[in-house]
């Protein structure tokens, strides 16, 4: 497997634009004779396929949703990083670059991020120009707030629906590509294969989700951008839609999976509240900014109502533990203090399977200090949000969170052109694994995403075509032929199971097994535990699962079916690259891995790399492969933010 990352050489702020520069061009005349093929419609794949289309090129767009604008983008809330120093506090390019790579656990590729930080100040003026609605303060001008692991104010937003916003402006440019004929836009169709000839992506196979037509596609290039694998552990904050399929089925044709156990829990999520719950709701880490975190100090104290419990008897434990960043500490370290809390019998709200799996996020001393009229503006739809899922008002009585599955680091490798190592198929925003290490800071994945898609992409992506010529392979080509063979007797498979189970029953049965083993914290006991389960679950599907209607039609119990069946393979994978990193960063916390005070103890002698996994066959180990993350211009430090 060629590891070859092609980052530029000389120093770190001159090298993307010494590698666009040193890029070949396609010529304007030139770019209506290429056919690229997008999937995904969210921040990423939906800004490269407008950008794409604008330059020129012949867009093929796919999305499983019934609109681009459904792609789980929408549902971030809090915003958006970017260096522009607005508030005049410290804030700079190489600082934004620091505290994501520090906020990774330096287990980033310092190239790729420092280009992330320079190319967010032109994310926010294209925003601005495309009509996105930040919020601004009185005189005019774009408001920040702060976000987690972070001293500075860099995060532009639009209350709490930033997503949305920012999906509508790429809609608005995706929609006038359509418009003009550039792009070709398909909706309720789903990737199901890629299609590799002569070792070059050549085309995907999907499935019309209407219809049930399984069609295939043929372009120059293939872009991935389907988001990532959270919904492996069933319970999360994604979307019950959100998968793996794309990017496994690129990992099972030969793409390198990259760092599949970096998965990020976020803090504050609405407790799990019974057995009957399909997915988990995000508050924002925003809230963070004014809401203060506590529990009782005292267990017996749980059970009462919170203005029953006094000053004295509260535990701020993430101002007492971490006094510099208090309760902006970052992402994995609030949740495992979360998680600690409520171990220790500390929990507040319902009793949910014998444990109070809930801490207090309090706004009663920002209410006092600035008016419920300004929390109101900065934080409003949020909390109208929570009083509708809770029936509780938390300008009243303080939110109830509680950690949950979030965003994946984990996804498939790219070098500095955001490449595969498979020629020709490029993955972008949260699909790959480059910009965030073993843990995302807040409001990096919507910086991430449109850097890819409107930035990056659009010189890389025109440097391959123009250096390698590649020739559009006709759907008759025996690959394709076989792909779409292989995608049809997939389907029949599924159907004539003809079991007692539902797909949902496996689905959620696996995310127990997740959840239990390789969840906030994880150790070898546990996840050899899960490496037993996990094929024994898988051979148990595919015996006993039951998917109810035909293929040839609209049918979601086979949708579903489909993509439970690549997670109970790529779970595997998970699990396993887990179990072979023996430290703790970031979101992966081994508990033989800490410190004496329970902090993430890193390696960086054995494990300062990138771990991909190449497929080597169905029940076949996975060969792990190493990319070195070479650390030339910030120091390896124990990450501390107290």
């Amino acid at each position: 497997m060629n590891l070859d990352a092609r980052v530029p050489s000389g120093p770190l702020e001159d090298k993307w634009e010494k590698c666009k520069f040193d890029m070949k061009l396609v010529n304007p005349a030139n770019k209506r004779k290429y056919d690229v093929i997008v999937v995904g419609s969210g921040l990423a794949g939906g800004a490269a396929a407008a950008t794409l289309g604008e330059l020129g090129y012949n867009v093929a767009c796919f999305c499983y949703q019934d609109s681009p604008r459904r792609a789980h983008s929408i549902a971030a809330q809090g915003g958006i990083n970017a260096a522009k120093n607005y508030q005049g506090d410290g804030e700079s390019v190489f600082r934004l670059f620091y505290d994501t790579v520090k906020g990774g656990d330096f287990r980033s590729r310092e190239a790729n991020v420092y280009r992330l930080a320079q190319v967010s100040v032109n994310i926010i003026d294209q925003c601005v120009a495309m009509g996105v609605p930040f919020a601004r303060e009185y005189g005019g001008t774009l408001a920040n707030r702060s976000f987690g692991g972070a001293q500075v104010s860099r995060t532009f937003y639009a209350a709490g629906q930033t997503g949305q916003q920012l999906l509508l402006g790429v809609y608005a440019a995706l929609s006038r590509q359509i418009a003009a004929g550039k792009v070709s836009m398909f909706t309720r169709t789903e990737m199901l294969d890629l299609v590799v000839v002569d070792g070059r992506a050549a085309g995907i196979i999907t499935r019309n989700m209407v219809t049930g037509k399984v069609e295939s596609h043929s372009g120059h290039a293939v872009l991935l951008a389907s988001g990532g694998y959270g919904n492996v552990f069933y319970l999360s904050t994604n979307a019950m839609g959100c998968n793996v399929s794309a990017a496994y089925r690129a990992y099972k044709k030969g793409a390198g999976f990259a760092n599949p156990c970096y998965t990020q829990i976020h803090p504050t999520c609405i407790p799990v509240s019974g057995d009957y719950q399909s997915k988990l709701t995000l508050m924002s880490e925003s809230l963070r900014n004014d809401g203060r975190v506590w529990v009782p100090k005292d267990a017996a104290d749980c059970g009462k109502p919170p203005h029953q419990i006094p000053e004295g008897a509260r535990d701020y434990y993430l101002e007492r533990k971490y006094p510099s960043f208090g309760n902006l500490s970052p992402r994995d370290i609030a949740s495992r203090s979360a998680k600690e809390a409520c171990d220790d019998g500390r929990g507040v709200g319902p009793d949910v399977g014998g444990t109070r799996r809930g801490v207090y996020l309090d706004f009663r001393d920002a209410i006092e200090r600035l008016g419920a009229d300004t929390i109101r503006a900065r934080y409003g739809n949020l909390f109208h949000m929570y009083h509708k899922i809770t029936n509780e008002d938390p300008y009243k009585v303080p939110m109830r969170i509680y950690p949950a599955v979030h965003y994946t680091m984990g996804g498939l490798w790219v070098d500095y052109h955001l490449q595969s190592n498979i020629p020709g198929l490029f993955v972008l925003g949260e699909a790959n694994f480059s910009d965030h290490g073993a843990n995302r800071l807040g409001a990096s994945a919507l910086m991430q995403g449109l850097a890819d898609g409107y930035f990056v992409i659009p010189y890389t992506l025109g440097h391959y075509l123009a250096a390698s010529k590649p020739q559009k392979v006709s759907t008759d080509h025996p690959e394709f032929l076989r792909a779409e063979e292989e995608v049809n007797s997939r389907v029949k498979r599924l159907l004539a199971v003809n079991g007692k189970r539902t797909v949902d029953s496996f689905h959620r049965e696996l995310g127990m097994i997740m959840w239990d083993h390789c969840g906030m914290a994880r150790n070898r006991a546990g996840l050899e535990a899960a490496l037993e389960k996990i094929p024994a679950l898988r051979e148990e599907f595919w015996q006993n699962v039951r998917v109810l209607g035909e293929g040839d039609t609209f049918n979601q119990s086979l949708e579903k079916a489909g993509r439970v069946a690549d997670f109970l393979e790529f779970a595997e994978v998970l699990c396993l690259d887990a179990l072979t990193r023996e430290e703790s960063a970031g979101g992966h916390f081994r508990e033989e891995h800490q410190t004496d005070d329970g902090e993430a103890k890193r390696d960086d002698d054995n494990f300062a790399h990138a771990a991909v996994w190449e497929y080597q066959g169905d029940d076949k180990r996975p060969q792990r492969h190493v990319e070195p993350m070479v650390f030339e211009n910030v120091k390896l430090a124990i990450r501390s933010y107290k």
